[in-house]
């Protein structure tokens, strides 16, 4: 129980990789705000896993692209659990197409939600690590933003920024206690992934030293230790989690 008294918030936090992140840290004693857009089911389903752990929850509807939203999200989630220890940048969509095809809408609705969604989130928890003097960011970026994709350069220049934007804060932040870090996921097996066919699916693998997907739980597993004390000394960096796609 690595986290036990510790408040996290992790956006995009009812599914995927959001919804393993929770569960990960609640199983490390940390009480969770589960940040959705869309789908309360679904969020309330992961505040019932956490509660069945033994730690506290609680699930909160706002668009992180969103300012005003992501201010009252904070100010909700503080009075409910006094302080914000840990920030889980996670929420992200995409809008896959060529560039030749691509919509203002599809590249302006990815940037939006992505990064300027991290940045709305980092900026509102920043003010409350500041006063506690102690704090961990932690956002998920994703290979893409490092290598590109054709199709997806919305994505990848969204991931990017998150990444260029980790590496600033975590200077601007180090000498505040509060570490800022990155992880980029490759392909893990997600809503989105499983829609893909099993041809598919085997050519991703080819290309993937270890010849499987990632699962939610590999990138649960490097974000929970980076928000605990052991990686204390670790700020500014991006970990890819790819099964060693990208080297």
């Amino acid at each position: 129980m690595k986290l036990l008294g510790k408040t996290a918030i992790v956006t995009g936090g009812s599914r995927g990789i959001g919804k393993a992140i929770a569960i990960k840290l609640a199983e490390q004693g940390a009480n969770i705000v589960v940040n959705y857009s869309s789908s309360p089911e679904s969020a309330n389903e992961v505040i019932r896993m956490i509660e069945a752990i033994g730690r506290q929850g609680i699930a909160i509807k706002a668009d992180v692209s969103n300012p005003s939203e992501v201010e009252e999200l904070i100010s909700i989630a503080e009075a409910k659990f006094s302080s914000i220890d840990i920030l889980i940048n996670n929420a992200g969509i995409t809008r896959d197409t060529l560039l030749m095809k691509m919509k203002e809408d599809d590249w302006d609705s990815v940037i939006t939600t992505n990064l300027k969604g991290t940045f709305n989130c980092t900026k509102a928890v920043t003010k409350k690590m500041i006063r506690q003097r102690s704090g961990k960011i932690v956002s998920v970026a994703s290979v893409i933003g490092i290598v590109g994709n054709a199709g997806q350069a919305n994505y990848a220049a969204s991931k990017a920024g998150i990444i260029g934007f980790t590496k600033s804060i975590a200077k601007e932040l180090g000498s505040r206690n509060i570490n800022v870090n990155a992880v980029a996921p490759g392909y893990i097996q997600t809503d989105m992934t499983d829609k893909l066919s099993a041809e598919v699916k085997e050519g991703l693998m080819a290309g993937i030293p270890l010849k499987r997907l990632g699962a939610p739980e590999d990138v649960a597993n490097i974000v929970v230790f980076l928000c605990t004390e052991e990686a204390s000394y670790i700020t500014g960096q991006v970990f890819n989690v790819d099964g060693g796609m990208v080297m």
